[in-house]
């Protein structure tokens, strides 16, 4: 018997080459004024700008140089605000896309940014509907495109939480993995590493689906082969698959769950200020071993870990799979936590404020302080 479940998604998905050419039409049809999110530098805008120009829509444009935190999502909204705008768009990372969607969510309400913050905020639901919102990765990571969730850092409180609202899905998700083309080499191994996360979690957390178990079984050896491809050299192919996995991710994420990686590298992120997806990478290895250890034989989660654990061990050079990841990142040229700027003795309360995130509701069973401390001192 098939358990009840739901399935939430960008009511529009555009998937493929030359896609993203659509994006500024279909951004008029819903109105003449936008607010466009772009990474550090606005000339690899240039492009949809001028698309925007030339469909007759007036653009806003606000710089996202970092991954979102409160102030940077405040004054967003501000700008958003001020400009009357009736679309969102976010062209780049999944901190791009992160900061365009929570303008789009909260961009029509009154209230202060920490209502709706979980974990360090009242993680109220959103007072109005959001603006329509277009999704443009340009990387092949987070799969913000297909969430309903925001990921904002709160340098008050040193944590990285989320802005959560089933409204606040993509109207359109268009994942052209041109854009993701020549991403640098550093970006495509902490990202594609987030793909992988994003695809092992969701299968072997406690609130699995058939859709999404469907998603990630194809798409964890599908994202291992072209990550290690892309270390090799620039592929288009291996785009294409990453990008594939990285969408496969956020969908899976979205209607089943994640684990303790991510329950442990929104804390370091807030702490630390590293890339997301290095953080999860470095942990991803070590928290599968701590799963595999506390599972009992009989559990649903054990022979799904047991499976996880052949498929990297093909795709990252035999052996035990977590200890073929760890040892094949290393080589990529992956950083472990300490020089991500994790202090040891910082451990413990790493593993205390992890608990309470809502990532780790979803892992396959409860890990305690001690058992993340030991993570976090093999992932050092």
């Amino acid at each position: 018997m098939i358990a009840p479940f739901q399935l939430l998604l960008p009511p529009r998905i555009l998937f493929g080459r030359g896609e993203a050419a659509r994006a500024a039409s279909l951004a008029a049809g819903f109105h003449s004024r936008a607010f466009l999110v772009h990474g550090r530098d606005a000339a690899r805008a240039a492009w949809l700008i001028r698309d925007l120009a030339t469909a007759g829509v007036s653009a806003t444009l606000f710089a996202c140089p970092r991954e979102p935190d409160l102030p940077l999502l405040e004054a967003a909204l501000a700008a958003a605000r001020a400009s009357g705008v009736g679309v969102v768009l976010g062209l780049g990372g999944g901190a791009v896309i992160d900061l365009a969607k929570a303008v789009a969510g909260l961009a029509p309400g009154q209230g202060p940014v920490m209502d709706h913050l979980e974990g360090v905020g009242r993680a109220l639901p959103l007072t109005a509907a959001p603006l329509p919102f277009i999704a443009l990765p340009t990387t092949a990571g987070t799969g913000s495109e297909a969430t309903k969730n925001a990921v904002i850092d709160v340098p008050e409180h040193r944590r990285k939480v989320s802005l959560r609202d089933d409204r606040m899905l993509a109207r359109v998700a268009i994942v052209d993995p041109a854009l993701t083309d020549h991403c640098p080499r550093v970006v495509t191994l902490a990202s594609g590493l987030d793909a992988l996360t994003q695809v092992i979690e969701p299968y072997v957390c406690a609130r699995p689906n058939p859709a999404t178990d469907a998603l990630c079984r194809a798409a964890i050896p599908q994202g291992a082969a072209a990550l290690v491809r892309l270390m090799q050299a620039e592929d288009a192919d291996a785009r294409d698959a990453l990008a594939w996995v990285s969408l496969t991710g956020g969908i899976a994420l979205a209607n089943a769950g994640l684990g303790a990686v991510h329950g442990l590298a929104g804390v370091i992120g807030g702490m630390t200020g590293a890339a997301h997806g290095a953080i999860c990478g470095t942990l991803l290895p070590f928290v599968l071993q701590a799963n595999a250890a506390a599972v009992p034989a009989d559990h649903p989660a054990a022979a799904r870990l047991a499976e996880v654990e052949a498929l990297l061990s093909a795709a990252f050079g035999g052996g035990p799979g977590s200890v073929a990841l760890h040892r094949w990142s290393r080589v990529a040229g992956l950083p472990g936590l300490a020089a991500l700027g994790l202090g040891a003795t910082d451990h413990a309360a790493v593993a205390e404020a992890a608990l309470t995130a809502s990532s780790m509701k979803a892992n396959p069973v409860a890990l305690g302080v001690d058992v993340l401390c030991s993570v976090l001192d093999q992932a050092t």
